[in-house]
């Protein structure tokens, strides 16, 4: 088991400059076994607390890190390279985290099968204890507030392990909770090494785990949780399709799916990262695509005028880079001239948008997460064809058809392996619906009812009278 001298500092490198934006010491096994008891005890009044008193604190919290968005707005640019000029994730954050609370008395409430003379029957959820919380940067509040807010509400204790690209969030959702009264003990914002995360998770520390990151972090927190019957959540990769049928709008077609291939420097969990679009449309599609691109500025995320930033490491850049160059090798036509983006000299996080055509699936740039401002176009002759080629993936997280036929895009979704179908939009996450994927994307569900049912576990009683 590793102990606080071997654990590194954890470092945030901004992207903006390649300079140190922030360090935190590492806590060791032990350090953090004495907080997770802390959290257990803490978590047997908490769950006592009456369901209206924990969704008014959590509420406040929320308010809370509201209050604190213009001071985060400039460290997540600061730490990952999102514009200033987006206004950060606020928003958001309230839809969901306010939707959860909305919907907590119904989606924790018993299922009284009976209560009669004779018997009285019920399920109930009860909270698991304590849930760990792994949150990634690419949207490191919007994805933390996925999982803590519900877990909090059922009565559970939250540790939370952020990202150390975006350390500094951790630390504010932990003042939000600390600033809306939360018990003592009941959140807990660690820093902590890979190997003693895995280190705490193979010694059941926690009763769930839910984590978003990559799958090769996901195959890890397997391993780690090999045999200890552990709960886990696993929200990894994507290579998320689009689909413009004949049919479609094209202009509202081409808006959305271009924005979602390249917003936030397309380090999005369920950006666009490949489009195929029937061949009566091909040409204008890919014009107005271009076009689009062609306005966007690569720069500074701290200055206004900046609609693209930085990706939020050097190393992230490079793997684009490397699937576009090999990809460019292999037939594939870039459609955008890196001239325009001059920020982008090669060698630092900040990459030019590209859109490449002429692509196919023997090009890792169709078939790898590339997680980055590039998008690849194909044609397709029709929906068959289509279908074929979105489930031609590893990954299945969403998918985003464009119709006006509402039966069509129906019938389509239900042949997509995927585990969202969107018609006529994109990377959106409706917290009314479950967040869920398969295949390589993960396991397990977020948000909507089903977010409360991760966290809990059913419980049932069978109340026998004598008289």
């Amino acid at each position: 088991m590793p102990n606080a001298a071997e654990n590194p500092t954890l470092t945030c490198t901004s992207p903006i400059d390649g300079t140190t934006f922030v360090s935190r010491p590492t806590q060791s096994v032990d350090d953090v076994a004495t907080l997770v008891t802390t959290a257990r005890q803490a978590q047997r009044s908490w769950r006592a607390t009456a369901l209206a008193d924990r969704v008014s604190v959590v509420r406040a919290a929320i308010d809370a890190l509201g209050e604190m968005n213009a001071d985060v707005v400039v460290e997540l640019a600061h730490m990952m390279g999102r514009p200033t000029r987006y206004g950060g994730e606020i928003g958001g954050v309230k839809e969901r985290a306010f939707h959860m609370a909305d919907i907590a008395a119904d989606a924790l409430a018993d299922d009284i099968i009976e209560d009669s003379g004779a018997f009285r029957r019920v399920i109930k959820r009860e909270p698991a204890g304590v849930v760990l919380v792994v949150a990634p940067w690419n949207y490191p509040y919007l994805t933390a507030v996925n999982s803590i807010v519900p877990a909090l509400i059922a009565g559970n204790a939250v540790v939370l392990k952020h990202s150390t690209q975006t350390i500094l969030a951790g630390e504010r959702f932990a003042a939000a909770f600390e600033h809306a009264g939360l018990p003592d003990g009941l959140f807990h914002n660690i820093h902590v090494s890979h190997d003693t995360t895995s280190a705490l998770i193979a010694a059941r520390s926690f009763d769930v785990i839910n984590f978003t990151g990559s799958v090769g972090g996901g195959a890890a927190m397997e391993r780690a949780a090999a045999g200890t019957f552990t709960t886990l959540g696993l929200e990894l990769g994507g290579k998320d399709p689009g689909y413009v049928r004949a049919d479609a709008d094209v202009d509202a077609a081409v808006d959305t799916l271009i924005d979602a291939a390249m917003f936030n420097s397309g380090q999005c969990c369920c950006g666009i990262e490949r489009i195929y679009v029937h061949e009566s449309l091909f040409d204008e599609v890919v014009a107005k695509a271009t076009e689009i691109v062609n306005g966007y500025v690569l720069g500074d995320p701290l200055d206004p005028a900046t609609t693209v930033g930085p990706m939020a490491h050097v190393r992230f850049a490079d793997e684009v880079r490397a699937q576009i160059r090999e990809a460019v090798d292999a037939g594939a036509t870039p459609l955008i001239d890196p001239a325009r983006f001059p920020a982008d000299t090669g060698d630092t996080a900040y990459l030019a948008p590209q859109i490449l055509v002429d692509v196919d699936h023997s090009m890792r740039v169709m078939r790898d997460e590339s997680f980055g401002p590039v998008v690849g176009i194909m044609s397709v002759s029709g929906d068959d064809e289509a279908i074929e080629l979105m489930n031609d993936s590893d990954f299945g997280l969403t998918a985003s058809i464009w119709t006006n036929d509402v039966d069509a895009a129906a019938e389509i979704g239900a042949r997509i392996e995927t585990g969202t179908v969107f018609m006529n939009r994109a990377d959106y996450l409706d917290p009314a619906l479950c967040w869920t994927g398969c295949k390589d994307t993960g396991r397990g569900a977020s948000l909507s009812t089903l977010g409360y049912q991760s966290v809990t576990r059913p419980k049932s009683y069978h109340l026998k009278h004598l008289r």
